[in-house]
């Protein structure tokens, strides 16, 4: 699977049954050449037109399944929410 095509795909959180967003970017282990996490952004700003004040970084261990359109994730939201500072 290409990165393009992981983008288009929507995060949802299996433990709150929420619409977390869509893959934006990932983490890369450079020595095993392997994914560690994918990122997902958080809350917007002020009606999403500063945008977003956090991120979500999900690590792939939390990956539960990748659908056709979709990727099942559970997490405890708050752990895996980073700042965009």
């Amino acid at each position: 699977m290409r990165l393009c095509e992981l983008r288009r795909k929507e995060v949802i959180n299996v433990c709150t049954c929420r619409r977390l967003g869509c893959v934006t970017d990932m983490i890369f282990d450079l020595c095993c050449g392997k994914i560690e996490a994918i990122i997902v952004p958080g809350p917007c700003k002020i009606c999403g037109i500063l945008g977003y004040e956090a991120e979500y970084i999900i690590p792939v261990e939390c990956i539960r399944q990748v659908g056709e359109d979709i990727i099942l994730v559970e997490i405890k939201e708050e752990k895996c929410l980073k700042s965009c500072k």
